[in-house]
């Protein structure tokens, strides 16, 4: 009897001590911030922009890297016909054209980075009030990024992230 009595307590403690949990629960969301990006009419047209200079400088790399390959063939083929003086001038054009396709590189890549990020803080800039939005109505105390918080699991009732997009395509 005794024992019977310690079980029901117990459990009775669990379902006071848990309840609020569950409750709380609910004052929590998830948003998969890279699905906003990638979905949204906004977001797909900021890639769609940085794939259309990271496009731009490919096809300079390219340029650069086929007048350095006509440089190489042109000096392999003459090596042994042109006087020592042309072949030391090819050969700095080589290396000045090899330095430029190099600086290039550096500089691509440094544009690259800095229009990819300047594109997502634009984003970030224009989403985070929709978020704080949808937060306030929902009464909502917390909102993780679902895969940059270190969460290991949220079960999809509590993902706002379509929620976001849709409002997010329908402001301008």
């Amino acid at each position: 009897m005794f024992r019977s009595l310690v079980k029901s307590a117990c459990v009775g403690l669990c379902v006071l001590t848990v309840a609020p949990l569950f409750a709380q629960q609910a004052d929590v969301a998830v948003i998969d911030v890279q699905k906003v990006v990638t979905q949204s009419d906004r977001g797909k047209e900021a890639l769609q922009k940085l794939r259309d200079l990271q496009q731009k400088k490919i096809t300079q790399g390219k340029a650069l890297q086929q007048k350095l390959d006509a440089l190489k063939s042109q000096f392999n083929k003459q090596q042994f016909t042109l006087s020592q003086d042309k072949l030391d001038a090819l050969q700095k054009q080589i290396e000045d054209q090899t330095i430029k396709l190099k600086r290039f590189q550096d500089d691509a890549q440094r544009e690259l980075d800095d229009a990819r990020k300047a594109a997502l803080d634009k984003l970030q800039q224009e989403i985070m009030p929709i978020i704080n939005q949808v937060g306030k109505e929902k009464h909502l105390k917390l909102i993780f990024n679902k895969y940059q918080s270190g969460l290991v699991y949220a079960d999809d009732s509590v993902d706002i992230t379509d929620e976001i997009i849709r409002r997010f395509n329908t402001k301008k």
